[in-house]
């Protein structure tokens, strides 16, 4: 059996049973990994729903233009399809989104523009209003609007929402999913209230979004937005296919817990999964006391972790936002770990042979050169061998002619491995400025006694 195009592989995907970080609830915890979408996401199947869509309605005619805001995943699954159809697409976006998201859309062919995250919907900048002036402006365009196009909700009622009844034959009890643009949780749930309307709907919310008061209270508090970091899902506006009727309860999860979260569900149940997946996994964990043992809970695991490697799956970028325990050393633990000492450096007007007097009087190796206060290079012993060798003469001349490319410069969070790894034969140690704007310089044997302690 073979099919006829990539997009007839979208859909269909598998349930696979949560053993190790649902060990505390009482209920079985089936993922729904819709990351074997061709895009790698749950956007697929209301992307090409869109799109079919649009051009059943003549919205989309051919050689056309698609146009959408997103935060990548819509995007990918409009740009897949535009490669098979035959259209160009061009999405706007926001900066706090990663550059494996914006990478990807570019390499199907699609133009991307980014958008500041930190304005309202409404300013021209946004990359909702940015799309939308777009789609005036380019001649054959059609702006898929995920959002408020009700095909979203649509795609996730007829495939989503009856995949996961025939799978679970009809014995799941609580749907938990990410909520931004609303489509997948209001299809998906309302199809399963149909089929038993004791299923209980989960969403989960971010700090800083709208959904969770607005839901409890019927309020919009434009107080509740602010800038977050967790990706997918939130929004500062109410989006049509968000139908909260449906929604019998949202829960928030912090950036921090989502982030971790994300990087524990590969670690403890091999499944590479996105930023929205965590914090869906942290909600459910929050709320694992209404669980019972016969309860069948079904979370959608909304994308893949390649689009976070720069974010949620990097330490340094964990470290730098105060997320990660401090369980491997940094520079800061390193400086704290050896007696207090004052740098040396060398001025680069001053002699190679100045240089050998100071390297020879306080037992060192290497000294960093600095020009008008600033450091702007580096001598070491390997470097005043190799000129004396060429020309003995050089004992005379200035450090600056001999000198080579400074330490790199690290900052007090960078941790251990990341050192590590930029000491070798040419770099032979690190510099850092401490938190009173004092220079440090890390060594190999810095790193070897601070390991030690």
């Amino acid at each position: 059996m073979w099919y006829n195009n990539i997009l007839e592989t979208i859909g269909n995907t598998p349930l696979v049973k949560l053993n190790r970080i649902t060990r505390e609830v009482k209920a079985t915890v089936l993922a729904k990994i819709e990351t074997v979408n061709p895009g790698n996401s749950i956007k697929d199947r209301m992307a090409l729903q869109m799109i079919e869509d649009a051009e059943r309605a003549g919205h989309l005619k051919p050689g056309g233009t698609i146009i959408e805001g997103t935060s990548g995943n819509t995007g990918m699954g409009l740009a897949i399809a535009a490669v098979i159809k035959g259209y160009k697409c061009i999405f706007t976006t926001t900066d706090k989104q990663s550059k494996e998201k914006i990478d990807a859309l570019r390499a199907f062919g699609a133009e991307v523009i980014v958008c500041p995250t930190n304005v309202e919907p409404e300013d021209p900048r946004s990359y909702y209003s940015v799309s939308s002036r777009l789609q005036r402006e380019v001649p054959n365009s059609w702006k898929a609007n995920q959002y408020d196009n009700l095909s979203n909700s649509k795609a996730n009622y007829e495939q989503t929402g009856p995949e996961i009844w025939e799978q679970t034959e009809g014995k799941i009890t609580h749907l938990v999913v990410g909520v931004g643009t609303g489509g997948t949780i209001s299809g998906a749930g309302r199809y399963l209230k149909e089929k038993n309307p004791n299923i209980k709907i989960w969403g989960i919310d971010t700090y800083g979004s709208v959904f969770k008061k607005y839901k409890e209270t019927g309020v919009f508090d434009k107080d509740e937005i602010y800038p977050y970091i967790t990706e997918g899902i939130g929004e500062d506006f109410l989006p049509q296919n968000v139908d909260f009727s449906v929604i019998d309860h949202f829960e928030k999860v912090t950036d921090k817990d989502a982030a971790l979260m994300t990087r524990e569900i590969a670690r403890r149940e091999g499944i590479f999964a996105g930023n929205s997946t965590g914090a869906s996994i942290a909600g459910l964990l929050q709320l694992k006391d209404q669980l019972k043992e016969d309860d069948l809970v079904v979370v959608i695991v909304h994308d893949h972790g390649t689009r976070y490697l720069a974010k949620m799956y990097n330490e340094d970028w964990l470290r730098e936002r105060g997320f990660l325990k401090d369980e491997k050393l940094t520079a800061r633990s390193i400086l704290s770990r050896r007696e207090p000492q004052e740098i040396i450096t060398i001025d680069s007007d001053k002699t190679v042979l100045e240089a050998i007097n100071t390297l020879k009087m306080l037992n060192i190796s290497q000294i960093p050169v600095t020009q008008h206060g600033k450091v702007a290079g580096k001598i070491t012993e390997s470097d005043i061998l190799s000129s004396l060798l060429e020309n003995p003469g050089m004992k005379s001349a200035k450090v600056e002619a001999i000198m080579t490319k400074s330490f790199p410069f690290v900052d007090l969070e960078t941790s251990i491995d990341k050192i590590s790894s930029m000491i070798n034969k040419e770099n032979t140690a690190v510099l850092v400025e401490d938190e009173y704007g004092r220079l440090e310089i890390i060594t190999q044997f810095d790193i070897i006694n601070a390991m030690s302690v």
